[in-house]
């Protein structure tokens, strides 16, 4: 069986691939060649499973998607109270290269917008760092983020240095306040490098899905940056993530966010998923048009909305296996606690990566507290896929947690309210046999 996942990611691209709406960043010239009708999607799990569709490994710089990972990278490395001193953490409502700071302190509103960022690289990795170190710092660890080793495209970093004009006014404002302590150009200069960080949607749902998985990279591993870090950022991210449209973002999609004018855009959902999504059109806000269109469905069709609060659950696959043997053999999945996307997505994997070889296949809910309507269609999917393999297929429900199950077009289920009300049954007879 398929997974159901990458299907349902190529139909939203379909939906969307027909909208033209946007334009590139044309004020930097190599954003400005870039390949409109590039199209993907790609989400990543807290446990490291990885769906994509589109055009999931084009390579693209990473831009403004760089801001909430080096604010993480700053905040392990000074702590809070240093690097809070220099950037607030207030919504600006304003564009993201607006000039824009506090009244009296010069410290920018937050490290979302280019002011914030700027400074934020400039307390990236430890105290005393050249710029040349500080760079390497902070590519290091995008790197760990990812899980692979990026690089810079020199080409872009170069085009973009050309026209910072405006990056570099901003910058020379915050020496004037004392916030910026070095040479601004080499900031500057230092802040565009981390823009022009090349990465593909893969990269950037990975990157996302480490923040979801509380700062461990759930392909390496490894802890990026510990889980209060974690929580810092996300909460920045969901207040000034999406600039001037921050709070019909927050209202609508509920996801904490971040965009980039190469035409990325990324979600993380603690504890669930990291997103990603590339479109190069921008619209008013800079946003990816076709990026912010699939986000909007994802969290209207999948119910991710951060303020939709899960029930507390445990593992979801609490068993694996199987009874009988021969034509009477009996594959047996025990699945428990509150399911939702992520748990049915683990549930569905458990199909994929184990293809049952038994002729039946039962999913046992008896030990499931709740289903939402997401999960519910996902195995109901499931169920369907494996009848169209040539399962027969039960679902133990004694509670009644998914009532009246309806697999669709070619899908059968016994609904049975214990395991052994199947085992007892004879083997289905084959519909083509004499």
């Amino acid at each position: 069986m398929r997974s159901i996942v990458p299907d349902y990611l190529t139909d939203a691209l379909a939906d969307v691939e027909p909208n033209m709406q946007g334009e590139l960043a044309g004020y930097i010239p190599e954003l400005a060649a870039a390949d409109p009708g590039r199209l993907g999607a790609v989400f990543a799990t807290v446990d490291g499973e990885v769906h994509g569709a589109g055009d999931v490994d084009v390579t693209f710089t990473i831009q403004s998607i760089s801001k909430p990972f080096v604010y993480a990278l700053a905040l392990s490395d000074r702590g809070f109270a240093p690097v809070l001193a220099k950037v607030g953490v207030e919504p600006s409502g304003e564009a993201f290269n607006e000039i824009s700071v506090e009244r009296g302190t010069g410290r920018p509103r937050n490290p979302m917008i280019n002011a914030g960022a700027i400074t934020v690289h400039s307390v990236a990795g430890a105290e005393g760092l050249t710029p040349t170190e500080r760079v390497d710092r902070v590519i290091r660890g995008l790197s760990a983020f990812a899980g692979r080793d990026l690089t810079v495209d020199e080409t872009v970093c170069a085009s973009e240095m050309e026209s910072a004009h405006r990056n570099l006014a901003i910058a020379h404002m915050l020496r004037s306040y004392g916030i910026l302590t070095e040479d601004p150009r080499a900031v500057v200069d230092g802040y565009i490098r981390q823009c022009s960080v090349l990465v593909t949607t893969r990269d950037l749902a990975v990157m996302a899905a480490t923040l979801a998985n509380r700062g461990v990279n759930p392909r390496t591993g490894q802890q990026v940056v510990d889980a209060a870090v974690v929580r810092q950022v996300l909460s920045v991210m969901a207040t000034c993530g999406m600039y001037d449209a921050a709070g019909d973002w927050a209202t609508q999609v509920g996801i904490p966010a971040k965009s980039g004018v190469a035409g990325g855009l990324i979600g993380a959902l603690p504890g669930q998923v990291g997103i990603a999504t590339f479109s190069p059109r921008l619209d008013a806000h800079g946003n990816s048009v076709r990026g912010v269109s699939l986000f909007e469905r994802f969290a209207s069709d999948m119910g991710l909305h951060v303020m939709e609060v899960p029930p507390a659950a445990r593992a979801t696959v609490r068993s694996d296996h199987v009874h009988g043997h021969g034509p009477a053999a009996m594959r047996v999945l025990e699945v428990q606690g509150g399911i939702r996307f992520a748990g049915a997505e683990r549930i569905v994997r458990e199909f994929v990566d184990a293809a049952p070889r038994e002729p039946r296949v039962a999913l046992d809910l008896t030990r499931v507290s709740s289903i939402d309507d997401v999960a519910r269609r996902m195995l109901l999917e499931a169920v369907r896929r494996l009848t169209l393999d040539g399962h027969d297929v039960y679902l133990v429900d004694p509670e009644s947690m998914i009532p009246d199950p309806d697999p669709g077009p070619g899908g059968r289920v016994t609904v049975i309210s214990q395991v052994e009300q199947a085992l007892s049954r004879p083997p289905a007879r084959p519909e083509n046999a004499s």
